[in-house]
């Protein structure tokens, strides 16, 4: 099953990897947007922010796996770019064996930590019961989340981006159907939601595993592999981790954002946190060229073809960039019909329209450094990506939202405005790291 990557055009390569992340990364985010779209046909206000905020502590959560899981498909990657299989298997069995202890333990310190979660983000009052329903029963379905990512990030440094695309695709259409059925006819509200999330989420792992299975590999898994291994645990935490840590700064620097928001009223929330999911959209195309950038350059790297490497950033800032234009022009054009989509409510539709024109400047942005921190994680300098983001978030993205919202308490605009400059700041750092590696002998660590 492996597929090398080391040959061939580049850009076709980056387009024909990419595209499955892409449908992948749409596919997911559309069975997250499920659960808010539905609750607000048969829901309030106040279910519809629990969903918003849950969810986002969800993302955040889901983000923080898939960036430790990183290490792994860079790890994977390297090993099949240099044709080396046994190191490969041995790279898949400690990924399964870290992973799997690692989502026990995360399933109960957070299921004991709802409470707490739910008031460090300023919930609502209103909205404060519904939200910690929908994420003690996220929580239970963590090894589920863990167990996806896992598989997804084995299969793709493997080079192999269509079958996670697969398995995501079952349990966005199951959560859809189990959404209706739970929130819908059986009128379970926020907790619905959650149930038909987690329940699809673990149908998804389960024909995966399945089709695993059934389906010849090239690998084979022994016992032997499962066995924790020092030197493969820590090269994939020594990627994993920086990832894993930067990307949870952002999430929390979003949910920092939110409990603004959320201290400015229940429109506010609401507005903010539909914006929120529909920005997740929009940064489908900056994701997929973050994965597929490391992945690729991952195995070319193994495979000592570091040019090939540095064009793959390339074409991935290039893409980037060119949605990132189209996404401005459409919701600078029509930012509060979309906004619509989610809410009765005209105020809040208003409000998601300052904010969504403010904030779509940071896809063009993020797309751009998103490139250059797969380029970094592949080289195993993953705490490039790290630096760069908490000093975007701690000098830039925080402060300057915090200061919008208290100068500017008629409008969410500056605040969108205020999210843009943190990814400025790191584009110019990112420029700086590449500029810096590109003068040295450039060699994986």
């Amino acid at each position: 099953m492996e597929r090398n990557l080391t040959t061939g055009s580049v850009f076709k390569t980056v387009v024909r990897f990419s595209l499955p992340f892409f449908l992948s990364y749409f596919l997911q985010t559309l069975y997250g947007m499920a659960d808010l779209f539905i609750i607000g046909q048969f829901n309030g206000v106040e279910s519809t922010t629990a969903v918003s905020v849950g969810s986002q502590i969800m993302h955040m959560l889901t983000v923080i796996i898939v960036g430790l899981a990183m290490g792994s498909t860079v790890m994977i990657g390297r090993a099949v770019g240099a044709n080396n299989r046994r190191e490969t298997e041995g790279y898949i069995g400690n990924t399964i064996t870290l992973f799997t202890v690692l989502s026990l333990v995360l399933t109960a310190v957070l299921a004991l930590s709802v409470k707490p979660i739910v008031a460090a983000v300023a919930t609502p009052f209103e909205a404060v019961t519904e939200t910690e329903n929908y994420l003690l029963i996220c929580f239970l379905g963590v090894p589920f989340i863990t167990a996806y990512n896992i598989i997804s990030s084995v299969f793709r440094g493997l080079g192999d981006s269509k079958s996670p695309m697969y398995f995501i695709a079952v349990a966005c259409a199951s959560n859809i159907v189990l959404d209706y059925i739970f929130i819908g006819a059986f009128g379970l509200g926020t907790a619905g939601a959650a149930l038909g999330t987690t329940l699809a989420q673990t149908l998804s792992v389960i024909i995966a595993l399945f089709v695993i299975r059934r389906r010849k590999t090239g690998i084979s898994i022994k016992k032997n592999d499962l066995k924790p291994d020092k030197s493969a645990v820590a090269n994939i935490l020594k990627i994993g981790i920086p990832i894993a840590l930067q990307d949870g700064f952002i999430q929390i620097a979003f949910l920092v954002i939110t409990a603004i928001a959320n201290s400015r009223g229940l429109n506010d929330s609401a507005a903010v946190g539909i914006v929120e999911k529909m920005i997740s959209v929009l940064f489908l195309v900056p994701s997929s060229m973050l994965s597929t950038v490391s992945a690729l350059a991952a195995q070319n790297i193994g495979a000592k073809k570091h040019d090939r490497a540095d064009r793959t950033l390339r074409y991935g800032i290039l893409i980037s960039i060119a949605w990132g234009i189209l996404c401005v022009i459409v919701m600078e054009l029509s930012a509060e019909v979309f906004v619509g989509l989610f809410t009765d409510s005209e105020k809040v539709a208003v409000l998601g329209g300052q904010y969504m024109r403010g904030y779509v400047l940071d896809v063009i942005l993020a797309g751009i450094h998103f490139c250059f921190s797969g380029y970094f994680c592949a080289y195993g300098r993953s705490g490039f990506s790290f630096v760069h983001n908490i000093i975007s978030i701690s000098l830039a993205r925080i402060p300057l939202a915090y200061l919008a919202s208290k100068m500017f308490s008629d409008t969410l605009l500056p605040m969108g405005l205020a999210t843009c400059t943190g990814s400025a700041l790191s584009v110019i750092i990112c420029a700086f790291l590449y500029v810096y590696m590109r003068r040295k002998p450039l060699k994986c660590t």
